[in-house]
């Protein structure tokens, strides 16, 4: 037999071995999940979908704990919330590690507070929540710099004299604006043209890390990463902000002043000066750059799109729009500005909030962990560095703690006197050691910004409420929801 048939057939041979086999044996002791194929894994099992919709059928034969083989790479997936919560609490340092997304990788490459693992994630998020809180989180600073900007909005959105908008960039450059003021010492007008540029680029490269062509990449990055494509508009998006923020990070550097620090690049400045001649600090230029990176796109984005899908569902909900208005009629009344110390009085306006972040599902698969160390979960090996997904979605829309987990009812935080109620399955912001770190800021602006707009403004819609449709836009890594017209009329 001639030597090219003889090799032929021993590849075809080698390529049926793995097929039969499916994982491999280092994987064995993985949780159970469909058999993948070489290369391929379970693209066969994928739903076109998306990745969620992929995941929530996968687990209905598989179980709550299962493998899914995302092109070549076995991948755990957590469903429900006792789950979730079993490994990022009870399992916290096992599973603190911060796995990779594969459109973005190649720019912040495991640097910064939210994408890094180990130690250099432990030093750079207690620097970073230390100087956030002394720069307004926490304290009633940040809240008197989210109502001024609550009433720049409410003065702007009177300019347009109840005619529709879109709210995106305005909700965007609300929230903007609260982590600009601490991260770079500043607010932009909602006319600067460079600002709303640069909104733009995030408001785009979400939506471009949320397509189906982005999922299909985290599948097959390997090899899709040498061909055009979306990951490619999204390294040149996130590299125009980079830049920008680069020279943000020369102007500070231009004119600080060590003994008055004026925001958080400042006092990172302050670090790396302090640490220059230790060759293993991790306060460096690449660390900073990628950190002010996370925050600019976790404090903005996450809670404008909050905000753009709570008016959506208030549009579309306009009884529950009312009963808030009542609510804040009766407790703030339509002369004083809101504050937190009205939250407390006010448990239908509180557990709207958690409706609006429960239903929208903002991370529906919630940002890829890894495993620090070789760890025994529920009876299964996980090797060292393994991925794993914590589905927050499934929490969120666990039935056994919301009684119509796929329909919008504030009732699903509300006990039976009206009090708000608390819910273990409330994991919008996640949860264990790398739950988000701008939590406390989130929840202060979602009330802060909502109780002052329905407090100034009864809503309307070109649309009739029965017609709007609350399908996202996209929906991966990030659910965007569809763009809309809204009218805000002065009340």
């Amino acid at each position: 037999m001639e030597p090219s048939v003889l090799l032929l057939l021993a590849l075809l041979t080698g390529f049926l071995l793995l097929l039969i086999r499916g994982q491999p044996k280092a994987y064995s002791r993985l949780p159970p999940g469909p058999r993948p194929l070489p290369f391929l894994g379970n693209l066969l099992q994928m739903d076109r979908g998306g990745l969620l919709k992929s995941f929530i059928k996968l687990r209905d034969k598989h179980g709550d704990v299962f493998t899914v083989h995302l092109g070549p790479r076995p991948v755990v997936m957590l469903y429900g919330t006792e789950t979730i919560k079993e490994a990022l609490v009870d399992h916290s340092d096992a599973f603190s590690g911060r796995g990779a997304i594969a459109v973005i990788q190649p720019i912040v490459q495991d640097y910064g507070v939210i994408f890094s693992s180990g130690e250099r994630w432990k030093t750079l998020r207690r620097f970073s929540l230390a100087t956030m809180r002394d720069f307004g989180m926490g304290k009633r600073s940040v809240e008197e710099r989210i109502k001024e900007e609550a009433q720049c909005l409410v003065e702007e959105l009177k300019k347009y004299e109840g005619a529709p908008l879109d709210p995106t960039f305005l909700f965007q450059c609300i929230t903007a604006n609260i982590i600009c003021s601490i991260v770079f010492g500043e607010r932009f007008d909602y006319t600067d043209h460079q600002f709303l540029h640069l909104l733009d680029l995030f408001y785009q490269t979400l939506s471009l890390i949320s397509s189906f062509s982005s999922q299909l990449f985290e599948l097959f990055s390997a090899v899709l990463k040498y061909f055009p494509g979306t990951h490619r508009q999204i390294s040149k998006n996130i590299q125009e902000i980079l830049n920008y923020i680069g020279h943000s990070v020369e102007q500070h550097k231009a004119t600080l002043d060590p003994s008055a620090p004026r925001d958080f690049i400042d006092t990172y400045l302050l670090r790396m000066e302090k640490e220059k001649s230790n060759h293993h600090t991790e306060f460096h230029h690449q660390n900073l750059l990628i950190s002010v990176l996370s925050l600019f796109f976790a404090g903005t984005e996450t809670t404008s799109t909050t905000l753009r899908y709570g008016f959506l569902l208030m549009l579309k909900y306009p009884h529950v729009a009312e009963k808030v208005q009542k609510e804040i009629d009766q407790v703030i009344s339509a002369h004083h500005v809101p504050t937190l110390e009205d939250r407390i009085k006010m448990p239908y306006t509180e557990a709207v909030i958690h409706e609006i972040q429960r239903f929208s599902d903002l991370a529906p698969i919630g940002l890829p962990h890894t495993v620090t160390k070789d760890t025994v979960f529920r009876g299964y090996l996980l090797p060292k560095n393994t991925e794993v997904y914590p589905i927050l979605s499934s929490a969120l829309h666990d039935p056994q703690y919301f009684e119509q987990p796929d329909k919008f009812n504030p009732e699903h935080f509300l006990d039976a006197n009206g009090a708000l109620k608390k819910s273990e399955a409330f994991l919008p912001f996640s949860t264990g050691k790398r739950i988000c770190l701008g939590e406390g800021i989130a929840r202060n602006e979602l009330f802060l910004f909502f109780t002052a707009l329905l407090q100034n403004f009864s809503l309307s819609s070109p649309v009739a409420p029965e017609d709007i449709d609350l399908t996202p836009k996209e929906s991966g890594f990030v659910k965007i929801p569809p763009v809309y017209r809204i009218c805000f009329l002065p009340r």
